[in-house]
């Protein structure tokens, strides 16, 4: 993200907008959005923002069931991948 907001701030600025703009938005409550948003990042294996993502989820309240759920859910979709590899840091994260 440093880069891309040192190399293209105008860009970077447009970007975090529409960031803003989807969290403000009051259709689907926080710990709903977080679960959606783990479970799309974990469909296509994106550990790191699953691993960014949970403390998020957990503060707005997501069980860790809630969040192993939402990572099983892609194997209909997506196959093992993300549960492979986002799994593990997820149940590691409510460990501690």
């Amino acid at each position: 993200m440093e880069v891309f907001q040192r190399e293209a701030p105008d860009v970077a600025a447009a970007f975090n907008g529409l960031i803003q703009s989807l969290i403000a938005s009051k259709g689907i409550d926080a710990k709903t959005r977080q679960l959606i948003y783990i479970a799309m990042k974990a469909s296509v294996g994106d550990e790191m923002a699953v691993r960014a993502h949970i403390p998020m989820a957990k503060e707005a309240g997501a069980t860790r069931e809630e969040v192993v759920d939402a990572i099983l859910m892609t194997l209909t979709v997506s196959g093992i991948r993300g549960v492979v590899t986002c799994l593990p840091e997820a149940v590691k994260q409510f460990e501690k």
